[in-house]
């Protein structure tokens, strides 16, 4: 049978590789992602994959294994990637849905975990049973993945990884200490650096609401010792959402918030420009308002505006790509700003995970800032060295995606390779 996809294979077969099976029927990815509808981070990972993927293997069918979604993120993701066919259950389940989506898995040619992080093991072990190769995409951890009880199990699943990426270095060196050896072993920015969706026309009555001027405003985020659910507590060891923070924590978050409330100040003072404070994770609403809004004095209370909703993604990509430079203590927020061509600082706490070091991986150093380690004098050196050459601000931004992009061609060059085996 003659047909234009049998035409395709055989063309493309000829250059080098085929991304469709012999039947000509296009191979098939199920990517496992949108862990969260809560936080604009975990939901960002999506759409930023199935664009990387998209634009490097367009013949390539993609499933979508997605772990939690709501009608906003769901009608997002069907509006920028029709095509992808999206699924939800468990490995571990009986279910209709669980036993729709085992089957997919069974079905497919390769097995993407995205970028994230967890220990769990069930994609990796049910891979492993139906024989079906998988990869980790932008991943990180912290050191127990390889250590204490159960790393035996743990370091054997990553061995039978196709590839992994990690997200930054230190992951990376992690990984190489506990002697983990796959076929590809690499730094792999954050599926989340190739978001491209946008809801400017939402974004942009929220900016004139508010008051927001293009490139004249800053905005702030703040991550709390909290729960990330009321009355759940979190299950990791490292308890970096504790449903019972203690009193050390609370004042640690209450510190913070006032380096933030100082930078927010001296902003407004030397620049007469506004501040957005918003949220990367829906239950710091609460503490942005608490910790910083509340406490800023009133003259400077009437340049910031306090975001009062959880938004989507989308929204936000469209105001922080509009926004003068992102200031955040979370690093998914600023992600989603330099893939919008705007500047950032992270003002980071490792505590929270590795994955802060995927700025100086990407040649921003300068813009990471420790949160409890830096003098706030260095943060406002730093937004005001921004701000006084704009351009090489905006120069910078270009060149670290740019590197991102070339990371991700390279990274799709061997689930190509994969594919075409």
């Amino acid at each position: 049978m003659n047909t234009r996809r049998h035409f395709i294979a055989s063309i493309t077969a000829a250059l080098g590789g085929s991304v469709f099976a012999a039947d000509g029927k296009p191979k098939t990815i199920v990517l496992q992602s949108a862990w969260a509808v809560h936080n604009i981070g975990d939901i960002g990972h999506t759409p930023g994959t199935l664009r990387v993927i998209e634009e490097h293997l367009p013949e390539v069918k993609v499933i979508l294994w997605a772990m939690k979604l709501d009608e906003r993120v769901t009608a997002m993701l069907n509006k920028r990637f029709p095509k992808v066919t999206i699924l939800q259950g468990s490995p571990l389940k009986d279910g209709e849905a669980d036993l729709k989506l085992q089957e997919a898995i069974k079905g497919c040619d390769l097995f993407i975990r995205n970028s994230g992080m967890g220990q769990d093991l069930s994609y990796m072990q049910f891979c492993k049973k139906h024989g079906k190769p998988y990869g980790l995409f932008g991943q990180s951890y912290f050191t127990d993945m390889v250590e204490g009880k159960g790393a035996e199990e743990r370091i054997a699943l990553l061995n039978g990884a196709s590839f992994i990426y990690t997200r930054e270095t230190k992951t990376l060196s992690i990984l190489k200490g506990a002697g983990i050896k796959t076929p590809v072993l690499e730094f792999g920015p954050d599926g989340c650096f190739g978001i491209d969706v946008r809801d400017d026309e939402r974004g942009l009555a929220t900016m004139k609401k508010l008051g927001l001027e293009e490139r004249k405003f800053i905005t702030i985020q703040l991550r709390t010792h909290t729960p990330s659910h009321p009355g759940v507590d979190d299950k990791r060891p490292q308890k970096l959402n504790p449903l019972h923070p203690t009193p050390e924590m609370i004042a640690d978050d209450e510190r913070r918030a006032a380096k933030y409330c100082d930078l927010i100040t001296r902003w407004v003072k030397k620049t007469g420009h506004k501040v957005l404070i918003a949220p990367e994770a829906m239950k710091e609403m609460e503490y942005n308002k608490k910790f910083i809004w509340d406490k800023l004095p009133a003259d400077i209370q009437k340049s910031v505006v306090n975001l009062e909703y959880f938004w989507n993604t989308d929204e936000a990509a469209s105001i922080f790509a509009r926004a003068h430079t992102i200031v955040c203590h979370e690093p998914h927020s600023p992600i989603i700003a330099l893939a919008n061509g705007t500047p950032i600082i992270h003002t980071y706490s490792e505590f929270h995970s590795p994955k802060c070091w995927m700025f100086k991986d990407i040649g921003l150093s300068e813009w990471l800032l420790e949160f409890d380690t830096t003098s706030i004098d260095l943060w406002a050196e730093t937004l005001f060295a921004i701000d006084a050459d704009y351009p090489a601000a905006q120069a910078k931004v270009k060149k670290a995606m740019a590197y991102v992009h070339e990371c991700f061609g390279k990274s799709m060059q061997h689930v190509k390779g994969l594919l075409n085996a």
